[in-house]
């Protein structure tokens, strides 16, 4: 069972670094808004390298912080945002369901990078967006389902415009990173987490607290 920590708790008994990942335009920001804010921008730009936001929750009565980096879709960023995979232990590839490319290249491209760049035994979760445009679907559930088991993934589609499934995306991976790493107290070294070292990680460091 998960429970929302009240913000201004900052005690937590596990760390867990998770990446957010997927082509420019997928909704990757304002999924980490609706989560960690409950809001959604309309005029939200194109993320510049990485930033990041926090979200606690309680499993199992453990008290977990997940710090949760939205990285850069675009292809110039690619090599900046893959530095930032280091310590990560769950990643969610995220997908426009009304974009069938998006769909393609989170599968093969944005995984691949993210295995290449990545510590074994990373827990990935598959999160198809904007079911709020299900009249526009170019990706059904049936085919993301298969593609998921074929390749061991969790799967979860949602809308940030609607609020739907965010929060629940988020809960499933965590649950699977706890049941897997349940005896790691910090699941990331902390060195990686605080040293912020470009400006564009910098902006997003007044949300550290949960």
């Amino acid at each position: 069972m998960f429970v929302n920590m009240r913000r201004e708790e900052q005690e937590y008994e596990y760390l867990y670094k998770i990446v957010l990942i997927g082509d420019s335009g997928v909704g990757k920001t304002n999924l980490l808004e609706r989560l960690a804010h409950n809001r959604f921008n309309t005029n939200t730009k194109s993320t510049i390298g990485v930033e990041f936001d926090t979200k606690c929750f309680v499993v199992n009565g453990k008290k977990i912080k997940a710090q949760i980096w939205d990285t850069a879709g675009q292809e110039r960023y690619r090599a900046i945002t893959s530095a930032y995979y280091r310590g990560a232990v769950g990643a969610i590839v995220v997908y426009d369901i009304s974009r069938k490319e998006t769909f393609d290249n989170a599968r093969t491209e944005w995984i691949k990078q993210l295995k290449d760049n990545s510590e074994s035994g990373l827990v990935i979760s598959l999160v198809g967006n904007k079911t709020d445009l299900n009249e526009k679907r170019q990706v059904s559930l049936q085919e993301a389902r298969e593609a998921a088991q074929i390749g061991g993934y969790q799967l979860t589609e949602t809308s940030a415009l609607s609020d739907v499934n965010v929060q629940e995306a988020f809960e499933t991976l965590i649950q699977k990173i706890y049941q897997t790493r349940a005896g790691e107290r910090h699941s990331a070294p902390k060195q990686d987490i605080i040293n912020l070292e470009d400006d564009a990680a910098m902006k997003a460091s007044n949300s550290w607290c949960c």
